[in-house]
């Protein structure tokens, strides 16, 4: 074959070349779907091609929970809506500001509010007070639910006086996302004329399954909710065997509340978790007066 033929067939077969970005849109769209919402935000900046593939309803409506796929996103408060219907990413990103989390089980009883992770789109689940067992051992008024301005629920709980302080959380594995690696929070304030919440031997679990609470191979943290030395001194320490870890320290959040973390976890995958629980346990000893805890409630993020 002559030398000049044989450069042009090559030539040929390179005009023949189909790149990636001139696969049609649906195409795109469908492998960019099987990603990560960080991926797709990526894949956005690749092309203009790849950023209507990436932006498109196709992609972010499989990022959705899927009781959430049809349902319409309201603008935010004080902002006029759209003139068009909203789009599968506008439904996304709504959904993932946790100041507007979903509230999931009415404002009775058990509520608890959900919301995404804006990076990869694991749902998150917070807890309020109400859901959780809250120590009622020196009678009705340990504990006294009153409305406060930072919360995302209704009322919190602000602990009168006790002297056992023993908190539970529960939170069913299967309404987490599968196959995740999540931290617990304790999201809590203190009231003024607190006292009895720098005693240095408080600790946290978390753990799959009620019985494992207890079993031996259970992590449990030393943490301290309120740091302060000089409060701190007045009192003997009463080891529970939580080693050489020092306590954690809370920290404390943009929207004023202190959160500490309690434990981590990674939920498990496919049917396993349907008759898995989260539990998570907050527990200080010492018979001595404990005032001016104010708990908002629990928090379930993953760990990015």
């Amino acid at each position: 074959m002559p030398h000049g033929a044989r450069g042009e067939m090559a030539g040929d077969d390179h005009h023949e070349l189909t790149r990636v970005g001139d696969l049609p849109e649906v195409c795109l769209a469908h492998a960019i779907a099987l990603t990560s919402p960080r991926d797709a935000c990526r894949c956005a900046a690749v092309s203009p091609a790849f950023r209507a593939a990436a932006d498109s309803d196709h992609v972010w409506r499989r990022f959705l929970p899927p009781e959430h796929r049809g349902a319409a996103v309201l603008p935010p408060q004080g902002q006029p809506a759209k003139q068009s219907a909203p789009s599968s990413k506008d439904a996304y990103l709504r959904l993932c500001d946790a100041g507007a989390a979903v509230l999931v089980g009415g404002e009775g009883n058990g509520a608890m509010r959900m919301w995404l992770d804006k990076a990869s789109g694991a749902r998150c689940y917070m807890l309020s007070a109400r859901a959780l067992s809250l120590p009622w051992d020196d009678g009705e008024f340990s504990w006294r639910w009153t409305p406060h301005p930072l919360s995302r629920f209704r009322d919190v709980a602000e602990l009168v006086e006790c002297t056992s302080l023993d908190i539970y959380g529960r939170l069913p594995a299967a309404e987490l996302t599968p196959a995740t690696s999540y931290a617990a929070y304790l999201v809590y304030g203190v009231a003024e004329g607190h006292r009895g919440l720098s005693y240095p031997d408080q600790e946290t679990t978390v753990a799959l399954g009620g019985d494992r609470v207890a079993a031996a191979p259970t992590p449990r943290h030393a943490v301290c909710l309120h740091p302060d030395e000089a409060e701190a001194s007045k009192f003997r320490a009463v080891s529970r065997g939580t080693g050489p870890e020092e306590p954690r320290r809370p920290r404390l959040r943009e929207d004023g509340w202190s959160e500490m973390e309690m434990g981590r976890l990674r939920t498990p995958g496919g049917d396993d978790r349907q008759e898995e629980e989260v539990v998570v346990s907050f527990e200080v000893l010492g018979w001595y007066p404990k005032v001016g805890l104010i708990i908002e409630g629990v928090e379930f993020r993953p760990v990015n």
